[in-house]
């Protein structure tokens, strides 16, 4: 595919793309405690548009100090943080990129830690996910808001930035005054459709009386807020033409807000690529202005037919952007076999930053975030490494230590490279880790990284080879614990159900309920197989808060399958199994399959050889604990910068 639309030139205003494709605001938590711009912020900014993309749009700027969502939240309500913006847009266009500033505030989506004050909002109504208590504005504090967003745009212009893009979408402040579902309000603000639109619409009119007639004014917008009681597609299709009236120069089009249901804002690995299209197009044909189209779209082939269809004017790839900043490029040379996917897992964006208070970084792209320490440094004299492992872990270090000059061997006991992720790949909507794990390997093969399977390092070959030094990232193997029956011939560990290496035969139980447990009764309830899992704690331990928690756990209902928690498993039968639940005895059947997702436990054995051998190594992955695709990933690029 030419990709002749995406890569056409376009016109916001007065300002000129070099293509139609949109980098969107993504929160980063890069900024300095005291909410100015750092050299982290501005070297990960410098370093997407670098790849390529037209437009760059910064993360949340807080027009006000009582708008915050978190505290380091960069902060363009005051001129003293025009420098720090500057640098911004400088690095930007050093790179060939143009750049917008996004105005925010987050209302009640917020914490009183965080502002010194309780969160204001049209109506003392609590946040559903926060539950923080807050306080309804006064006339005289929305108009002062509205006025601050005015104020805060002039800034932007004179810290250079090119556009500035008004947030009013996913729930913040802007989007609880559109909605029922957060304003009671009674008076001008409140009450009718038009009157929760005014405040969206003065904070347009004070932005471009603010910017003047020529300055690209864009706005992002919920186009549905797609929970009971709010707003919805019918609402926004007749607020766009009003916005656009107010001076809204083009709008961007995404969904949801902070409580939608599986978080549609940024949507899973479970959602369908490209999924919100659909209401984007909807709004374009009521308005004359460009619309921006978002929600899980990573390939640049699927922006082009968006575009030829007419769906949008411009596509925004938010992710994408994190997991490959260089994916543009690679992709109008044809080579998509060299573009590191994003697969929407949003362990290391948003779930990092909300549930983890920590900066964000990519789960598959160690280096997003890091880029203001520059390139790592080359060895010397280059050691004759051995990484032994295939899985995440490994194949990360062994390309971070080949671009740093080490000489570098890939060792894997099992036939095939890729580790725990070639089983973790197969349950639905998972298929991203074997893209990521094939990914490396082609990366390894035109590095000149030898991968050689079937391979088991014991002190013998060790002492035969002698390495110079070892990244270990051998993994780690089930945990078999001793419950009567489990040695049976119908009692089949999770992975190797996942691989399809033995027989399905339902009714099944699977033992065990966090992720690996839930996805395996996901893989077979597709398969039309009826699943009962048996968790021991009182609750499961995969939680319905993360999107892909959210979508599994519904899809496991849809199926028909059944989560028996606070279960102890005491003994299993040839056709049944037994376990306690409230100091009563329960007798499954009939069954015929049992599943083990009872967990792992670290492969040590290597570790003690080496020590005793006294041969550096390090440690990275599941060999040091089972955990996330993430600690893998990136504590192999560790190890691999470390060695």
């Amino acid at each position: 595919m030419a990709l002749e639309t995406l890569f056409s030139k376009f016109q916001i205003n007065s300002m000129e793309l070099k293509n139609r494709a949109v980098m969107p605001a993504i929160g980063t938590g890069y900024g300095n405690k005291d909410s100015t711009v750092s050299d982290r912020l501005i070297a990960y900014l410098a370093r997407r548009a670098r790849g390529g993309t037209g437009l760059i749009i910064t993360e949340i700027c807080a027009v006000d100090p009582r708008g915050r969502g978190f505290k380091a939240e960069v902060g363009i309500w005051d001129d003293s943080f025009i420098p720090g913006l500057s640098g911004i847009s400088d690095a930007v266009h050093r790179e060939g990129g143009k750049v917008a500033a996004q105005l925010h505030h987050a209302g009640r989506e917020t914490f009183k830690e965080v502002l010194d004050a309780l969160p204001e909002a049209p109506s003392a109504i609590p946040s559903v996910i926060l539950n923080q208590p807050c306080e309804e504005m006064s006339i005289d504090r929305i108009h002062a808001v509205v006025n601050a967003y005015g104020s805060a745009a002039l800034r932007a212009k004179k810290a250079g930035f090119d556009a500035v893009e008004i947030h009013g979408a996913h729930g913040y402040l802007i989007t609880q005054f559109l909605s029922p579902f957060s304003n009671h309000r009674s008076d001008e603000y409140g009450g009718t459709d038009e009157k929760r639109a005014r405040f969206a619409i003065e904070i347009a009119e004070a932005v471009r009386r603010s910017v003047g007639p020529d300055y690209p004014v864009l706005m992002r917008v919920s186009a549905d807020e797609l929970i009971r009681g709010g707003y919805d597609l019918e609402f926004m299709k007749w607020l766009a033409p009003n916005l656009e009236a107010a001076g809204v120069d083009a709008l961007h089009v995404s969904v949801g807000v902070y409580s939608t249901p599986g978080n549609l804002s940024i949507p899973s690995m479970d959602t369908e690529e490209g999924f919100n299209l659909f209401r984007a197009r909807a709004i374009k044909e009521l308005v004359s202005i460009p619309v921006i189209g978002v929600g899980r779209i990573h390939d640049p082939r699927l922006a082009e037919e968006a575009l030829q269809r007419g769906d949008a004017d411009l596509i925004s790839f938010g992710r994408q952007h994190l997991t490959d900043p260089d994916f543009l490029l690679k992709a109008r040379k044809g080579d998509y076999d060299d573009i590191r996917w994003c697969m929407a897992c949003n362990q290391g964006c948003i779930e990092r930053l909300s549930y983890e208070m920590k900066s964000a970084t990519c789960s598959l792209n160690p280096e997003c975030g890091q880029e203001y320490r520059g390139e790592p440094q080359k060895v010397l004299s280059p050691k004759r490494v051995w990484i032994i492992g295939a899985g995440p872990a490994g194949l990360s270090a062994a390309l971070t230590a080949k671009k740093r000059g080490v000489d570098v061997e890939v060792l894997e006991r099992e036939q095939e490279a890729g580790g725990q992720l070639i089983s973790a790949s197969k349950p639905p909507h998972k298929e991203g880790l074997s893209v990521w794990y094939r990914w490396a390997l082609r990366q390894a093969k035109k590095a000149g990284i030898p991968v050689k399977c079937g391979i088991t390092v014991t002190r013998e070959l060790l002492e035969k080879e002698k390495p110079d030094a070892v990244v270990l990232a051998a993994g780690a193997l089930p945990v078999v614990p001793k419950i009567s029956g489990i040695d049976g011939t119908h009692v089949y560990d999770a992975r190797d159900v996942l691989l399809e290496k033995v027989p399905f035969s339902g009714p099944a139980v699977v033992l065990g309920g966090g992720y690996v447990g839930m996805e395996t009764m996901d893989f077979l309830l597709e398969k039309g197989i009826g699943v009962t899992l048996l968790e021991m704690q009182d609750f499961p331990p995969v939680g319905k808060h993360t999107a892909h928690g959210y979508w599994l756990h519904r899809r496991i209902r849809k199926g028909g399958g059944t989560i028996v928690t606070g279960a102890k498993v005491t003994e299993i039968h040839r056709s049944s199994v037994s376990f306690i639940k409230d100091g009563i005895v329960t007798e499954l059947s009939p069954v015929n399959m049992v599943v083990t997702a009872l967990g792992v436990c670290p492969e040590h054995q290597l570790a003690d050889v080496l020590t005793s051998m006294a041969i550096p190594f390090l440690s990275a992955g599941d060999v040091i604990s089972p955990r996330r695709i993430i600690e893998a990933i990136h504590e192999g690029h560790r190890a691999g910068l470390e060695i």
